[in-house]
């Protein structure tokens, strides 16, 4: 008689079929199995994201909840390490040799802020004093600095300051010329709210802070003015 357990094709055939039994398993196997088994649970936390982890969190069971946060604590730690090589923190120097590399080589995700520059242009230098305290507080956000000249050979003095704001390598703003800031009188607040309409920063401002000094403008010129009544009282002494 032939042996049910034999692995033949002709038994493949008669177990499907229901004719034969399930092929018994020794212990060993058994165990084997179920060895291979857990490592195919543990093979699909592996290849799971942290947001997957937390999507199927329900579909695993209690004993499978400690490999669970394990893998959700490593992929957190993966998150925060990626997060940690986009800091900069600094308003950094190149020149034209480095703009590839830096500015449209930039890398996935990462926003450029580009300031074209000349030495002995005060406006040029407060705007480096105020790039310098941004880029401190948004280090996510790719600060640069560069001597117009070395940058783009015979570049117009009078385009000076010049700020190029880029997102993966391709320019999103421009801002050319020294009216285009409002002169000597910029403040850093002003200069974050206009990076933050372009998407370069994520700014904690919850208004243009220039429209709080036009507003303060405008109030100092209307209260200096002659009020109707006063002007009506005018035109009848004459």
């Amino acid at each position: 008689m032939q042996d049910p357990n034999e692995d033949t094709e002709w038994n493949d055939i008669l177990r499907k079929k229901g004719i034969l039994p399930p092929k018994e398993i020794p212990e060993d196997d058994e165990e084997e199995e179920v060895a291979l088994q857990q490592q195919s649970v543990v093979k699909t936390y592996e290849s799971m994201t942290l947001e997957e982890l937390e999507e199927n969190e329900d579909e695993f069971g209690e004993d499978d909840e400690a490999a669970i946060e394990m893998y959700k604590q490593k992929r957190l730690a993966e998150w925060k390490a990626a997060q940690m090589k986009n800091v900069f923190g600094e308003l950094d120097e190149i020149s034209g040799q480095d703009y590839v590399k830096e500015v449209n080589k930039a890398g996935e995700g990462i926003w450029v802020v580009l300031h074209l520059y000349k030495q002995g242009i005060p406006l040029c230098t407060l705007i480096n004093q105020h790039l310098s305290g941004l880029a401190r507080k948004f280090p996510q956000t790719k600060f640069l600095r560069s001597i117009s000249s070395t940058c783009i050979p015979n570049y117009p003095d009078r385009n000076l300051p010049t700020i190029f704001v880029y997102f993966e390598g391709e320019m999103k703003a421009q801002f050319i010329g020294p009216l285009v800031f409002g002169g000597m009188n910029l403040k850093v607040e002003e200069l974050e709210w206009r990076l933050s309409e372009t998407g370069a920063v994520k700014t904690d401002l919850e208004e243009n802070p220039r429209k709080q000094i036009e507003d303060k403008m405008m109030s100092s010129i209307r209260s200096s003015l002659p009020t109707r009544k006063d002007s009506g009282s005018e035109d009848e002494d004459d």
